[in-house]
C-alpha cells in the first residue's frame, strides 16, 4: 500500500482492535477459522468478516488443505510503523519546501530592498550635484548677463519657463510679477532669442 487513500484504508482496518489480534495471531503461524475464533474468543461469523474484509484488501490470502479446510495466512505484512514514517517524512519535507520558498522569498525581497536604498543614494548623489550645477549656472548668467537678468523677477520667469510652457496669465500667477512688467521682460526675452512664443503660450 502506497497511496494516500490506501494508507487510509489500512488505518481504517487496524482501528479494529479484533482484526489487529487476527494479523497478530497470523504472523506468527496460519490458522484456521475455528483456530482464529477458539484463540482469540470470538465468533466463527465475526472471524469470517474481518478475514474476508481483509482478504478483499490482499493483506490477507487463503489456501485450502487435503481435508478441504480453509487455512488463512498473512499475504502482506504490515508495518505500520513504516508508513507513518514515510508520511512524517514527506509531511517534514513538505514543511522544509515551503520553508525554503519563503526564505528565497525573503533574500530575494532584501536583495530588492538593498538595490532600492542603492538606487535612492545614488539618484539623491546625483541631485545634490545637479543641484550644485544649477547654483552655479544661476550665478554665470546673473553674472554674464545682467542687460536681461536685471532683478530676481527675471530669474522667477525664467524657473517658471523652466518647468513647462506657460501662457501669460498662468505665468503671471505663477510668478506674482504684475502684467506690465511681466510683459516688458518677456519682450526682452524674446528679442534676444530666449523665449519663444507658440500659439497663446511662452516656452524657452
Amino acid at each position: 500500500m502506497h497511496g494516500v487513500e490506501e494508507v487510509s484504508r489500512l488505518l481504517d482496518i487496524l482501528g479494529n482492535r479484533n482484526r489487529r489480534r487476527i494479523i497478530e495471531l497470523l504472523r506468527q503461524k496460519p490458522c484456521f477459522v475455528t483456530e482464529i475464533s477458539d484463540t482469540l474468543t470470538l465468533s466463527p461469523k465475526a472471524v469470517i468478516e474481518h478475514l474476508q474484509m481483509m482478504e478483499r484488501e490482499m493483506i490477507l490470502s487463503c489456501q485450502i488443505d487435503e481435508r478441504r479446510r480453509k487455512y488463512y495466512y498473512l499475504a502482506n505484512d504490515i508495518l505500520v510503523d513504516v508508513s507513518l514514517q514515510r508520511m512524517q517524512s514527506s509531511m517534514v519535507m513538505r514543511e522544509q519546501a515551503e520553508q525554503n520558498v519563503e526564505g528565497e522569498h525573503l533574500r530575494k525581497s532584501i536583495a530588492m530592498f538593498g538595490q532600492m536604498i542603492r538606487a535612492q543614494d545614488q539618484l539623491l548623489n546625483t541631485l545634490e550635484n545637479l543641484g550644485h550645477d544649477i547654483e552655479t549656472k544661476f550665478s554665470d548668467i546673473a553674472r554674464n548677463h545682467k542687460d536681461l537678468f536685471r532683478g530676481e523677477r527675471e530669474f522667477t520667469v525664467l524657473i517658471a519657463l523652466s518647468h513647462e510652457s506657460l501662457t501669460f496669465a498662468d505665468l503671471a500667477d505663477a510668478t506674482k510679477c504684475p502684467p506690465d512688467e511681466l510683459a516688458e521682460i518677456l519682450k526682452r526675452f524674446e528679442k534676444n532669442g530666449i523665449v519663444k512664443r507658440v500659439k497663446d503660450q511662452y516656452a524657452l
